[in-house]
């Protein structure tokens, strides 16, 4: 018993950085036992976020790295906040019923109201176009990838 008690006095659970735990919950298993290497919680960092946007497959060919975008989190709508797009995963997922392409972005200013796991709309400038290209250019589109199927 001597023992244990030792083991249990050099006990203690030290993060590797400053976070906030995003999951995990002590109270569900006290008293219940504990493997080694077993994950008690998850922790995000404060200090740097990632921004992970899902593109229409369709949508991906105007997307670059180095673009500028807002944007919007449900928790905070009145607040915008600028990203960069950082990186484009070049591998689609099947997300919803469409293809979807992962964006990553960063936000150049840090902001405290921020925490992980929040979702939001986010939008990227792409250029410019006229009203006629922006409402016409998906059926276009569509009409000339039927058109093709069936020419060749």
């Amino acid at each position: 018993m001597n023992l244990v008690r030792e083991q249990l006095a050099r006990t203690r659970i030290l993060a590797p950085f400053d976070g906030i735990i995003i999951e995990g919950d002590l109270s569900q298993s006290l008293g219940s036992p504990v493997e080694r290497g077993e994950t008690l919680f998850k922790i995000a960092p404060l200090d740097g976020y990632r921004i992970v946007l899902t593109v229409d497959e369709r949508e991906i060919a105007y997307i670059e790295k180095g673009q500028k975008g807002a944007l919007v989190l449900s928790s905070l709508p009145g607040k915008l906040f600028p990203l960069v797009v950082e990186k484009i995963t070049a591998l689609a997922d099947a997300e919803k019923g469409y293809n979807a392409f992962r964006v990553e972005a960063a936000l150049p200013e840090r902001d405290v109201a921020l925490r992980p796991g929040m979702q939001g709309i986010g939008k990227i400038g792409v250029g410019r176009a006229t009203i006629l290209w922006i409402w016409t250019h998906e059926m276009i589109d569509w009409f000339r990838l039927w058109l093709w199927s069936w020419w060749r």
